[in-house]
């Protein structure tokens, strides 16, 4: 077990949210030059945006510290402008995953000591201080999720190492917003997957305290679609919350939806040790199953014997197409947010939002 404390009662209101993850796209029709123009600057204005190590390290020291600040300050105020956007939905998109690059290369030995500029550092605390009492004043709920190589379990000694430091710097970011004061403020958290299949659950286990107390008291774990399943990631449930992604649990399972009624939901809520818990959602693209019946959950095993492949399945769709898997996360709602992972980012999340709102049915299965 780690210090966690474990709260006495509930630290996250029980309104349901569902959100979209990292990246805005202007909802704005194909039309004039003008009008793609103004697609694409206000693309720029809400999203961050990056550098790479490589261009930073061919440029003078001057010019290096001039070429990050510029991309940190756009970021953090690229940041601020999407929880002010979502801030202005409706009470059931009040949800945002953030973008990791917020501060690109900032674990890097050789760029880390640019961010020890003292106009650089603070404008990076006061960004992200005002970025995150900005969400908790609007009532947006935010989270972070790593990439791929920030893992909890390896064998390599270097890529644990750079696991634990990635995991290191997100907690960062969320301490200087004001969310390193306990266990999942306000729902706040950090989702990472397990790693490699050795040493799986239990290396996780045994990386789990190297890592900062606040990383401990916001990180989340997330069953995958081949390695580590519901059911493997839920041994992890005394330890972390369990993010359930519903997409991921149908492939890895061979087609099974899983309902709110099934046992493992209260596993899964319990380990969330009184937050409001998160799960994720996506279905498969609308290229592989073109002709697909929206009103029908796909099913696996004949999409399967008809040809598809695995990995066709597991990709993510364009935007929420599918109203029977939107209904069932509905139902879901009534227990958990959700991060949309469609690829349309922000206009998936409120086609899924608009469905629910329309359908008065569904609407009070998501209150209640």
């Amino acid at each position: 077990m780690t210090d966690t404390p474990i709260p006495a009662g509930p630290v996250s209101d029980a309104a349901p949210r569902l959100g979209f993850c990292c990246k805005f796209i202007p909802d704005t029709p194909p039309g004039t030059h003008k009008t793609l123009k103004a697609a694409r600057e206000a693309a720029l204005a809400m999203n961050v945006t990056s550098v790479t190590i490589a261009h930073l390290q061919s440029l003078g020291p001057s010019a290096a510290q001039a070429k990050l600040a510029q991309t940190v300050r756009h970021n953090l105020v690229a940041l601020q402008r999407q929880i002010a956007w979502v801030g202005d939905r409706p009470p059931l998109e009040r949800l945002l995953r953030m973008a990791s690059s917020i501060l690109p290369a900032y674990t890097h030995p050789a760029i880390r000591p640019l961010y020890a500029e003292p106009d650089l550092r603070q404008a990076v605390e006061a960004g992200l201080s005002e970025a995150g009492a900005l969400a908790r004043a609007r009532g947006v709920r935010v989270s972070l999720h790593p990439g791929p190589f920030c893992i909890l379990a390896s064998r390599n000694p270097a890529a644990l190492q750079n696991g634990i430091e990635d995991l290191d710097y997100h907690a960062e970011l969320m301490g200087l917003m004001g969310y390193g004061t306990g266990w999942h403020p306000h729902g706040a958290h950090i989702n990472i997957h397990v790693g490699a299949r050795d040493p799986g659950i239990a290396g996780w286990r045994e990386s789990l305290p190297k890592v900062s107390k606040v990383a401990r008291d916001l990180v989340t774990v997330e069953n995958d679609e081949n390695a580590f399943g519901l059911d493997a990631v839920l041994q992890l449930a005394d330890l972390v919350p369990v993010v359930l992604d519903i997409h991921h649990h149908w492939v890895e399972s061979g087609g099974q939806y899983i309902e709110p009624e099934d046992p493992r939901i209260i596993r899964i809520r319990e380990s969330w040790r009184g937050v409001r818990p998160v799960a994720h959602v996506s279905v498969s693209r609308e290229t592989v199953l073109p002709d697909h019946d929206p009103d029908a959950l796909p099913d696996f095993a004949r999409l399967r014997e008809s040809g598809h492949s695995w990995r066709d399945l597991a990709a993510h769709s364009d935007l929420m197409w599918n109203r029977a898997l939107n209904d069932l996360v509905a139902r879901h709602l009534a227990w958990a947010d959700f991060e949309i992972e469609a690829k349309s980012k922000n206009l998936a999340s409120a086609g899924i939002a608009a469905q629910i709102a329309a359908n008065p049915g569904l609407a009070s299965l998501a209150a209640e």
